[in-house]
């Protein structure tokens, strides 16, 4: 006997599920929301709130975005919560500092004081990537089904795809073809796009673009990072009659007649019955819901393989502010020296040192650059203020760990310590609080510079790490890897294996595109959207 009916079960709360969820509540559906287990974006530890993952928004200037801001009837609320990032990015290796700030004129200063032999391929760079993002722009901000799937999907998408430059190019080809080989300014911008990516090798060359092109078109920040989003979603969702379990988990998703009909929560007695399941979930973790039933034929025989062989690895870090330089931004990206190994796709690294048999001490001193230990990898940082606790920030540093590579999971923590030292040199006087959720060892907390162990109470051991994705074979124009539609009849893909070469505007455009095929099942709700919606905002 079913219990309860809601037109669209949404089972994540990623910003590709939530993005869903958010726009069909709008549109007159019901909704609910199963979290299904996901952590929050943040824990606490010692009184303090520390980050699970890095977040930046990244996709904020994306048309999919706008969007469903204007949709949502939500644009200045959305300006009103967001500021923007100055600097847009920073890179810090050793004998360079560089900032990437909004203005091209003083963007133009930073290039002739570092890398004045290179301002004129660096102005063309972004001159083609100024071509790129506006070609890009046009094309996403139609209504369209990325990737498609049927052959009017296919039509249809394929024509703003044809706007595309690059989108048919070698997946090999070099945008930075006439920069020197292993130049620093390679790295600046190989980095900003495999922490932009959900692909663990690098994108095709229009994704790269697109990547790289959002840390410089003007990045914007949540003062609760990822939270805020969280929250914002959320919100809209039940303004409009949604239902939200973030802490309860699908035990099963209830197929009948080769169609999925409803979603089992776990400790209910009873399935809730759905016209649609959406999710966040990769589709052989939807076929094991389903228990093997009602996947497709075609699903069984041609089904991309999803595997992963790269992690993200954050470490927290609460600092006082006497130990950060003053014009040190909210995101950065700290990178080795010559030789000192920028991670490449399958774990192989640029330098050839290898790791010392134990790693460096917590404290002490160090010359800039590489010191003595493991591999030093390229990090990305972010600066974040804390509200209670005035006078300290929290850094949040994030490195793409290979499973078998040089750099042990247990031994990440210390390395990044050390690069970060290495680069800040007054950081480890002013430390207080050091923990990461993936390794499993006791939080580091600072007291007259001395380092204590505290063991994880009620924050149980070692969380996954969030994955970097391989897709085999590559879809649509090498961006995507699941279609939209999952292996079972009114299932809907959101997460990020549908473009995971595009990583969080991907997770828009198909949260867009499944909020789209819903709404397609109901003539009356898509005529309402046409007649009345499309029309609350204009902007």
């Amino acid at each position: 006997m079913i219990q309860r009916h809601y037109d669209v079960i949404v089972i994540g709360r990623s910003i590709g599920a939530l993005t869903a969820a958010a726009l069909l509540a709008r549109r007159d559906f019901t909704v609910m929301v199963v979290g299904h287990g996901e952590r929050p974006p943040s824990y606490r530890m010692e009184g303090r709130r520390l980050r699970r993952r890095a977040f930046t928004m990244l996709a904020e200037p994306s048309p999919a975005w706008r969007k469903v801001m204007v949709e949502l009837a939500q644009s200045q609320t959305w300006k009103r919560r967001v500021t923007p990032a100055m600097p847009m990015m920073q890179a810090l290796a050793p004998r360079l500092r560089l900032d990437i700030p909004p203005d091209m004129a003083l963007f133009g200063r930073e290039i002739d004081r570092e890398l004045p032999e290179l301002r004129r391929v660096i102005d063309e760079l972004y001159a083609d990537l100024a071509q790129v993002n506006s070609a890009a722009d046009e094309a996403f901000e139609r209504d369209a089904v990325w990737p498609p799937g049927t052959f009017w999907e296919r039509r249809e998408t394929g024509r703003y795809a044809a706007m595309l430059p690059y989108a048919h190019a070698e997946p090999d080809a070099d945008l930075m073809v006439e920069f020197p080989r292993g130049h620093l300014y390679r790295a600046i911008v190989t980095s900003s796009v495999m922490f932009a990516t959900d692909l663990s090798a690098l994108p095709p060359p229009f994704a790269v673009a697109r990547l790289h092109g959002a840390w410089t078109r003007g990045v914007m920040t949540l003062p609760g990072g990822e939270e805020d989003l969280e929250e914002f979603l959320i919100e809209r969702v039940q303004a409009h009659g949604g239902v939200c379990l973030l802490d309860e988990r699908a035990a099963a998703i209830h197929v009948r007649r080769g169609v999925a009909s409803g979603v089992l929560v776990d400790g209910a007695e009873q399935p809730t019955s759905a016209g649609f399941v959406i999710t966040d979930l990769d589709g052989e973790d939807m076929a094991s819901l389903s228990g093997g039933e009602g996947i497709h034929k075609r699903a069984l025989r041609e089904w991309p393989r999803i595997t992963s062989s790269v992690g993200r690895f954050v470490v927290s870090l609460v600092v006082r502010d006497e130990g950060l330089p003053a014009p040190l931004g909210p995101e950065a990206f700290v990178l080795p020296g010559p030789g000192g190994g920028i991670a490449r796709p399958g774990g192989r690294t640029t330098g050839e040192v290898r790791a010392a048999s134990r790693p460096p001490p917590a404290m002490g001193g160090g010359v800039r650059g590489v010191r003595p230990g493991p591999l030093r990898p390229a990090i990305h940082l972010q600066r974040c203020a804390l509200p209670t606790s005035p006078g300290e920030s929290l850094l949040i540093a994030e490195v793409l760990l290979p499973d078998r590579g040089q750099l042990g999971l247990r031994d990440a923590r210390q390395v990044v310590l050390d690069a970060l030292t290495a680069e800040l040199p007054f950081l480890e006087r002013h430390l207080l609080l050091v923990d990461s959720p993936h390794d499993g060892l006791p939080a580091w907390v600072y007291e007259d510079g001395r380092r204590r162990l505290v063991e994880r109470g009620n924050v149980k051991g070692a969380e996954p790490m969030m994955r970097q994705l391989e897709v085999d074979p590559p879809g649509y124009l090498g961006l995507s890897g699941e279609p939209i539609r999952g292996p079972i009849e009114r299932t809907l893909l959101v997460g990020r294996t549908v473009l995971p070469a595009l990583g969080q505007e991907g997770q828009l455009l198909a949260a867009w595109g499944a909020a789209r095929l819903v709404t397609r099942t109901d003539r009356r709700r898509e005529r309402m959207r046409r007649d009345m919606w499309s029309k609350v905002e204009i902007g």
